[in-house]
């Protein structure tokens, strides 16, 4: 029976959840013991008077909402190591510099978060704790101002990189939720069976992915709906094998998951020569067997790749043939 109030949460953003008690309990476990580990390790340094901490300053309280990324949604993108260390450190950097020019706390701390989010989207490593670092910085007390560029090496980088370390370990002790996350992902290549062919998928069949994940997914239903119906429509689009294989060029096999791959051709013998010595010797770039290379015969190749791509800030698109 539906929900008579279907339309509230819809407007609130209250997702299902579809993770286990036990994951919750993980996630809350693991968001704890990281936190006290940071103040551990900062006490550590403090203690042995290797750091100028001006007024005793352990822990920022960026460092919580970054123990819920790194331990309730260790496989999101915000949550990476790339993420997490260079937007903090970066985010520090801009809010000592935005302090030390305008003094004035308006001003500098709104100039202070714009120039994070700024920075942090061209540099890859959008984190939005790193928001808070920096404002942290700018409405902080006299004494962390006396800290100045010190503020970078500590608290913040002694505190990444004990959060950091923190969440590998503790997450690796659940094959699940291995983080980083490529390290997941490369344990479930040995392990995820290959799909049948020809299957359309449906949002059900994402929801019930979501299910077996078991793990906090970062992104609305509504939002994976309009993800699966624009995927559909560049489907739509599909052709059949490249009519020619020509070097220098970048190919898909067209598959979906941990069996999709991008290889480029590298080099090619002349294409005068019999089918049997027309060969191609290329290199995988991305997806399956990444980094990997190999030779085969063109028309091997040809029938692997399922179309042309090209690469567009980082994203491989597929590539019409023209006539």
């Amino acid at each position: 029976m539906p929900n008579s109030n279907q339309p509230i949460r819809q407007w609130l953003g209250i997702e299902r959840n579809s993770t286990s008690h036990a994951e919750k309990i993980v996630s809350a476990l693991g968001a704890g013991l990281g936190i006290a580990v940071v103040f551990f390790c900062s006490q550590y340094f403090i203690a042995l008077e290797l750091i100028n901490a001006g007024d005793q300053i352990l822990i920022l309280a960026s460092m919580g909402a970054t123990a819920v990324l790194l331990f309730a949604v260790p496989h999101g993108a915000l949550s990476q190591p790339w993420q997490v260390l260079a937007g903090h450190l970066i985010s520090a950097a801009i809010g000592v510099s935005c302090q030390r020019m305008l003094p004035g706390m308006i001003l500098s701390g709104a100039l202070a978060v714009g120039l994070s989010v700024g920075v942090m989207y061209y540099l890859r490593c959008i984190h939005p704790p790193g928001g808070a670092t920096a404002l942290a910085f700018v409405i902080g007390s006299p004494a962390l101002h006396t800290l100045g560029y010190q503020y970078i090496i500590f608290p913040i980088l002694v505190n990444v990189l004990a959060i950091l370390a923190t969440a590998v370990i503790f997450n690796g002790f659940f094959y699940w939720r291995r983080y980083p996350a490529h390290f997941n992902t490369k344990k479930r290549l040995t392990t995820t069976p290959t799909p049948a062919t020809n299957i359309r998928l449906t949002t059900e069949d994402f929801s019930a992915a979501m299910h077996d994940l078991d793990s906090f997914i970062d992104i609305t239903e509504e939002g994976i709906t309009e993800l699966l119906e624009r995927a559909q429509h560049h489907a739509a689009l599909n052709a059949p094998h490249p009519s020619k294989i020509v070097a220098g060029r970048y190919y898909s096999n067209g598959k979906i998951g941990n069996e999709w791959s991008i290889r480029q051709v590298v080099d090619d013998a002349n294409t005068q020569q019999p089918s049997s010595k027309d060969l191609v010797i290329y290199k995988v770039l991305a997806g399956h067997e990444a980094y990997e290379t190999g030779i085969c015969q063109r028309e091997e190749f040809r029938q692997w790749a399922q179309f042309e791509v090209y690469e567009n800030a980082g994203r491989w698109l597929k590539k019409r043939e023209t006539s």
